[in-house]
């Protein structure tokens, strides 16, 4: 097949234009849902006991609401014409779900850091769910309307800025370009923004797996058992339990232990044979169910901590991957296993992803995939940054954002002759965040409504921990 030229890309670009002018990327759209009908649709299956919890985190602000309604995003995108430019999307790419961590050659980098919703999709539907995020998070600290807008025109514009640079890189060059705390430091444009990156890495090189373990762990004689600390982290089968007995009935019926070897073989056949071999240098001491995030509460979460040899740990989680609601959506290609969906997906839109990346399935045919628990990962506080460090952040979003679609699509040529060279694009996306984050509000009261009056039940972390101190 003859490989088409940068001319040529170029032209396919411009005319994804005919298809959807960049100004109708202002457009919300005439949204005609229920809400609390599809945050009940992307309840179901979940632990039932932690539903509550669920719906408590989410009800603390319109911005936490907005991290836990995912599904209703990507419901409101398809109910607009996209760009028709498509590729592998994070699908969640909110201003939370970035953050630093340590590479495999032990170098802090900066990148998306959440890959549940991870599919095929539209470019921009990507940007959308970052500059809303950044417009909703604005209001939530009492920013001005032109603060937020100015947040969002400083994100696209470095999308815009960066992805005509990644246009000019061969397809090595893209594969290995990382954005560490040393570039962003070097990038920063103020003092202030210099000294966070520092502090940033600082913190990051506190966060291992031995600090952790001090923190979680207990040892009886040789052996370590991860203290209970509900509702955040409980044995399934322990006194501590959040799990109904129904629930608990696989695990009381199957042999655990014959379970989790199960799915540990199979975990391991997804992995390179070097890791493989890392592995067996680890025996398992305990495992524990961890309740994780806003949108993921409730979601099957395991923690499994090994020791080496030498008693040093390794915290291993594995996770429940559940369809992507872009892929529910956007009709992308289906998916044999969700778990291998979501690390084929961090593969590719990672700059450099977990070792212990695998997936396997577990108890009930459910899909799950393991990652490491903390390896130097750090996530912003962003209710603590003013208004230069918050622009910062926002430019830093952009940026992995360019990086992590040219990587993973290759059609950075066709991409950046879409957007162009101005500010058409940027501005479009302008307006629809401000749009979209009055739409997350209306949305938010009716949650709140739904939940003072019974319809959901929602409860908080110290709600919940006091019922087992009683």
């Amino acid at each position: 097949m003859k490989a088409s030229t940068i001319a040529e890309r170029e032209a396919r670009g411009r005319a994804a234009r005919e298809h959807s002018k960049r100004s109708s990327h202002k457009a919300v759209g005439e949204l005609h849902r229920n809400p609390i009908e599809l945050l009940k649709q992307s309840s179901e299956d979940r632990v039932h006991n932690l539903v509550p919890l669920r719906y408590g985190r989410m009800a603390v602000s319109p911005f936490t609401f907005f991290r836990g309604t995912a599904i209703l995003q990507a419901h409101d995108l398809s109910q607009v014409r996209d760009s028709g430019l498509t590729m592998p999307i994070c699908g969640d790419g909110h201003l939370m779900n970035f953050g630093g961590f340590a590479t495999p050659e032990r170098q802090l980098v900066f990148d998306l850091n959440d890959f549940d919703e991870v599919s095929v999709g539209p470019f921009e539907w990507d940007l959308k769910r970052l500059t809303a995020s950044l417009v909703v998070a604005a209001r939530h600290m009492r920013l001005s309307r032109g603060a937020a807008e100015n947040l969002v025109m400083t994100a696209v514009t470095e999308y815009r800025d960066r992805m005509s640079q990644y246009a000019q890189c061969g397809a090595l060059e893209l594969w290995y370009d990382r954005i560490t705390f040393d570039r962003m430091a070097e990038t920063a444009l103020t003092p202030e923004g210099r000294r966070a990156v520092r502090r940033g890495m600082e913190k990051a090189a506190s966060r291992t797996h031995e600090n952790l373990l001090e923190k979680m762990a207990e040892r009886d004689g040789e052996h370590w058992t991860i203290r209970d600390a509900p509702p955040a982290l409980f044995h399934v089968l322990g006194a501590n339990t959040l799990f109904t007995e129904e629930e608990t009935e696989a695990f009381r019926t199957g042999n655990t232990r014959k379970m989790l070897e199960r799915m540990w073989g199979e975990y391991l056949k997804t992995m390179s044979h070097d890791r493989r071999e890392l592995l067996s240098h680890f025996t398992v001491q305990d495992t524990v169910f961890k309740v994780v995030g806003v949108g993921s509460v409730g979601t099957r979460c395991m923690v499994v901590l090994m020791v080496d040899h030498m008693g040093k740990p390794l915290f291993l989680q594995m996770k429940e991957a559940r369809p992507s609601v872009i892929a529910r959506f956007y009709k992308s290609p289906g998916n044999k296993h969700e778990g291998e969906r979501v690390v084929q997906g961090q593969r590719m839109l990672q700059a450099a992803s977990d070792i212990f990346l695998g997936w396997a399935t577990g108890p009930l045919g459910r899909h799950f995939y393991f990652r490491q628990l903390r390896d130097m990962k750090l996530s912003a506080n962003i209710e603590l940054f003013d208004i230069d460090l918050l622009e910062g952040y926002a430019r830093l979003c952009g940026w992995v954002m360019a990086r992590a679609h040219a990587k993973a699509s290759g059609q950075a040529v066709e991409v950046s002759a879409y957007i162009g060279r101005g500010d058409q694009f940027a501005e479009a996306l302008a307006g629809y965040a401000a749009a979209y984050a009055d739409q997350v509000e209306r949305d938010y009261e009716v949650f709140l409504k739904a939940c003072r009056s019974g319809q959901l039940e929602a409860r908080t972390d110290e709600d919940m921990a006091a019922d087992f101190r009683m």
